[in-house]
């Protein structure tokens, strides 16, 4: 099968003329995830999503799956053991996407510190036996001061204490959305993007039955009749909830904005992923990760109350991030020059959560007599006086002392929420990425439970944790060794070994069906054989409509490759007019919307205004 343009157009024409069990309200990796479980369940399932899939929140955060080790500060056990689970299954299901790295967490003696030596590792022990890591290539350790430098020489040594190494993972977030949107259209579900709810329907007794549509890109209307509609939205589910105009509207979200900035890998030479405290004093920390040749940072955590299509990054934003990376690397002297490419992206947060569970923020407090019941028994342990079973015991008993008032946005939760209103609308709102799996197994259950008290039909929910995404049919236990002999098969057919690896990580066990065209296509003008075989993969398999869709989110070439943009872009746009047959005025205006979005993600309206210098002496 494919998934393309032209299945957009079909399947217009199925979701007006159709009747479904379930229509899925957004194309992130909620809704996406939501798809493939209904999907493979057999409920007969449509998906749209205003814009492309995953171009709001899902293709704008750090790019990790990572465990939360951060929460263990304030003893969040239940919180870490259930990220931990969870990130466990997507890289099972997703094996291809999710990488596992060595992070490092450099320890420094200073105020608001998030750990100190020793509870670090507490804190990294307690990780390793929550994930279960027990191989002693991947477990937990710690390291010198005179270590964490010569791994990493350009970080700032006053103060410096030493570090923590533990596992964690990298993602590429827009791509586990799209993996998972084209397994559910291979299922049977049925998914447009570019298509906006404007209005629900109700039956004669007031239960929702579906929706009024818009196709944005034709100014089309039409109505999509469903048994239950789910609002998977993000941050638009208050929007969505907005137009449910038979019940009396109820703000339930908090949206936050979180940035991050990219820089050439040679101003800021991270050997590994670097996870260390803002210095901004309001109980964050910054990821510092390399990617490619390039090293990426971020985020902030902020109030949001403007446009959630369209949010911006402001000159305090870059302000806050670079004055903290400057800070823990003296020499890198970053500045809003340097900055290459960047993304901005608005969490979902649910603002009746109070306890944090987002990057360990947390207006949780935990009394000195739980702190030193802990510190105790971990005394005693050491010295062969307690089991390991007596820590736990007591860090989940400390638990109970945790405050719920929320003082910060980064304090908000990352918590999920699943409820029916009145009228039948389903909702299922906040979560983060590595719980979207758990959160749609949840809303599949109750979909479950839904049809048959309601309709008298019975569903078998699909055991999701071993549910495949497209591209995810590999081994999980050797992902290197197949991801190696999947791009072995590439090579063999004239592709060099850079070109097959990249394709191989890119797209996993699909991979091999883009290598068929090799030795039949002819590169497109002005680009390789290789990014001309990716291209056409993604037109033809994974509903590419423009330009930004393609260098954006199914690729990432804008962000992390932006000084080879201006080679690639028009030959792109060329070879994306021929195939779908585009006057010049549609090149124009897809040629202006990529110009932007690249001038956008530069920080070319911040970079024309001023030549800026953060003041160093402000986190002091």
């Amino acid at each position: 099968m494919t998934f393309s343009a032209k299945t957009r157009q079909d399947n217009l024409v199925r979701l007006a003329n159709e009747d479904f069990d379930i229509l899925i309200i957004g194309g992130g990796i909620t809704g996406a995830g939501v798809a493939i479980q209904a999907a493979a369940s057999g409920f007969k399932t449509a998906l749209i999503d205003m814009q492309d899939f995953a171009e709001g929140t899902s293709s704008r955060s750090t790019k990790m799956v990572h465990g939360g080790i951060r929460y263990l500060k304030n003893f969040d056990v239940g919180v870490v053991a259930d990220t931990v689970r969870e990130r466990q299954n997507v890289q099972r299901i997703a094996p291809h996407i999710p990488q596992p790295i060595r992070m490092l967490l450099p320890i420094y003696r200073e105020p608001d510190a998030t750990y100190d030596m020793f509870s670090v590792k507490v804190a990294m022990g307690l990780y390793d036996r929550l994930a279960g890591i027990s191989n002693p290539n991947l477990t937990s350790f710690t390291l010198t001061k005179d270590e964490v430098l010569a791994q990493v020489p350009e970080i700032n040594p006053d103060n410096l204490l030493g570090g923590g190494s533990y596992l964690d993972f990298t993602n590429n977030d827009a791509r586990l959305v799209i993996e998972n949107i084209k397994k559910s259209a291979a299922f049977g579900a049925v998914i447009a993007s570019h298509v906006k709810a404007t209005a629900f329907t109700h039956d004669q007794n007031g239960t929702i039955n579906g929706a009024d549509v818009q196709d944005t890109l034709a100014d089309n209307h039409f109505h999509i009749k469903a048994k239950f509609v789910l609002n998977a939205a993000g941050p638009w589910v208050d929007q969505i909830d907005l137009i449910d105009d038979k019940l009396p509207f109820l703000k339930q979200m908090r949206p936050t904005k979180g940035i991050h900035l990219v820089v050439d890998w040679h101003k800021l030479p991270v050997p590994q992923p670097l996870y260390v405290d803002s210095l901004h004093h309001d109980e964050r920390m910054i990821f510092i990760i390399p990617r490619f040749d390039k090293t990426y940072f971020g985020t902030t955590d902020t109030d949001y109350h403007g446009d959630l299509v369209h949010p911006q990054i402001e000159q305090q934003d870059v302000d806050y991030l670079l004055s903290t990376i400057n800070q823990r690397f003296p020499d890198a002297n970053i500045k809003l020059s340097d900055i290459e490419a960047s993304w901005v992206g608005i969490r979902p947060l649910i603002a009746s959560n109070s306890s944090s569970d987002y990057n360990g923020g947390g207006g949780s407090h935990i009394t000195d007599q739980s702190i030193d019941r802990v510190i105790g028994i971990v005394n005693n342990y050491s010295q062969g006086r307690a089991s390991r079973n007596e820590i736990a015991e007591a860090i989940l008993a400390s638990e109970q002392d945790l405050s719920e008032k929320i003082l910060k946005p980064s304090q908000v939760s990352r918590g999920s929420s699943l409820n029916v209103k009145e009228d039948g609308l389903i909702v299922l709102s906040g979560g983060k990425i590595t719980d979207y799996r758990r959160m749609a197994a949840g809303a599949i259950q109750l979909l479950t439970k839904l049809m048959k008290e309601k309709y008298q039909l019975i569903y078998l929910p699909v055991d999701s944790k071993h549910l495949q995404v497209s591209g995810g049919d590999i081994n999980p236990d050797t992902v290197p060794q197949e991801l190696q002999m999947i791009s072995s098969q590439g090579e063999a057919l004239g592709l060099s070994q850079m070109e097959a690896q990249k394709i191989a990580n890119l797209f996993g066990s699909n991979a091999l069906q883009i290598f068929t065209g090799i030795r039949t296509t002819k590169p497109a003008a002005g680009l390789s054989l290789s990014e001309t075989l990716i291209l056409n993969y993604c037109l033809k398999e994974e509903m590419v409509l423009t330009p930004v869709d393609y260098l954006l989110r199914r690729t990432n070439h804008l962000l992390f490759e932006a000084e080879s943009f201006t080679k690639v872009a028009q030959p792109v746009i060329e070879a994306m007019a021929a195939h779908f047959n585009w006057s010049p005025d549609e090149i124009k205006q897809q040629s202006s919307h990529l110009k932007q979005v690249f001038q956008q993600s530069q920080l070319d309206y911040l970079k024309a205004g001023q030549s800026h210098s953060v003041n160093l002496q402000s986190l002091h």
